[in-house]
C-alpha cells in the first residue's frame, strides 16, 4: 500500500483558502494522489480532504504540523493531517448476531479494512468462538446477572485499556450510557438494521413489513445520546416485493448492515468522513 498524508480541513468558506493550502503543499514538493473539495452553501462552511504522497513531501509529518499550523489560525481551521500506515485501533462490540461481525473479521483478515482489531467484547458468550478463530482476545461483559451500569464500566474499561481509536457496534444491542456517548463522541460507529430515519428503535423490520414499504435498509452511524439519531456515514437498500414475508426481509436485510457497516468503517479508517452538526460531509 502506498504511504499517503491525509489531510482533512472544515473551516468557514472564505477567498484565498484554496490558494493558501495550495501554495504550502507546493513549497514541500507534495504530490497530490486525490483531492476533494465541498462548500456548504447554507452554512457557509468549507470542507477539503487531500491525500497526498508520503515520499513527495520534503518535510516529516511532525514538521508538516508545525509548519501548516499558522495557515490553520489564520483560516480557523478545524484539521488535522494523518499517515496511511498509522493503523488505528477497532474494539468490536457484538452481541447474539453475528453476520456484522464476521463480515468486519473476514474484512479486517484479508486486508481490506487496514486496521488492527486489538479485541472483541460481547455480553453473550458464544461469541468467543469467532475470536478464537481469528486470534482475537475476547471479553465477555454479564449484562443479565449485574447492574447495567457496572457492565457499561467494564466495557468502558476495557475501550480504555486497549487504546481503541474507534469503537463499532456491529449489532450490539445494548443502549450506550450519555456519557459514554459524550467520551466516544466521532469515535464510535453503531449500525442500525433500517433506513434511519425510518423505523427507528425496536424491532424496524416488523415494521417496515407491517407498513408494506418496498425498499429496505440499513443505516451506518455515529453513536450519540440521541438513540438512532447519530450523523449516518452510510446507507444501503434493497427492493422488496408483497410477497416478501418478514423473515425474508430480516434475510435480505442483513446484507444491507454488512455492507453499509463495512462501508462507514472504511470510510472513518480512511479520514474520508468530516462530521458537521448533525451530518456528515462523506468523500467516498
Amino acid at each position: 500500500m502506498q504511504q499517503t498524508f491525509r489531510l482533512v480541513i472544515d473551516c468557514p468558506d472564505q477567498i484565498g483558502l484554496v490558494a493558501a493550502v495550495s501554495q504550502f503543499l507546493a513549497q514541500q514538493n507534495a504530490t497530490i494522489v486525490e483531492a476533494n473539495h465541498h462548500t456548504d452553501q447554507q452554512t457557509g462552511r468549507f470542507f477539503m480532504r487531500h491525500e497526498i504522497k508520503a515520499e513527495s513531501m520534503s518535510m516529516s509529518l511532525q514538521n508538516i504540523k508545525q509548519s501548516f499550523e499558522p495557515i490553520a489560525e489564520k483560516f480557523q481551521m478545524h484539521w488535522k493531517i494523518a499517515d496511511s500506515h498509522k493503523k488505528q485501533k477497532v474494539v468490536m462490540l457484538a452481541s447474539h448476531e453475528s453476520h456484522c461481525l464476521m463480515d468486519i473479521l473476514h474484512r479486517w483478515h484479508s486486508g481490506e479494512l487496514h486496521c488492527d482489531i486489538p479485541c472483541i467484547i460481547s455480553n453473550h458468550p458464544q461469541m468467543k468462538q469467532f475470536a478464537d478463530w481469528h486470534n482475537i482476545p475476547f471479553h465477555w461483559v454479564d449484562f443479565k446477572d449485574q447492574p447495567k451500569e457496572k457492565a457499561f464500566a467494564e466495557v468502558e474499561k476495557l475501550i480504555e485499556a486497549y487504546q481503541a481509536d474507534l469503537t463499532v457496534l456491529a449489532r450490539f444491542m445494548q443502549i450506550i450510557p450519555d456519557h459514554l456517548c459524550k467520551k466516544l463522541a466521532g469515535k464510535a460507529i453503531n449500525i442500525h438494521h433500517s433506513f434511519l430515519p425510518s423505523f427507528a428503535g425496536a424491532k424496524p423490520y416488523l415494521q417496515a413489513y407491517n407498513r408494506g414499504v418496498k425498499l429496505i435498509g440499513a443505516t451506518c452511524h455515529y453513536v450519540t445520546s440521541d438513540l438512532d439519531e447519530g450523523p449516518i456515514i452510510e446507507q444501503e437498500v434493497m427492493r422488496i416485493s408483497h410477497s416478501d414475508t418478514s423473515a425474508d426481509m430480516v434475510r435480505k436485510g442483513k446484507n444491507c448492515e454488512k455492507t453499509a457497516l463495512a462501508n462507514g468503517v472504511r470510510y472513518h479508517l480512511e479520514d474520508r468522513v468530516i462530521i458537521h452538526k448533525s451530518k456528515t460531509v462523506v468523500f467516498a
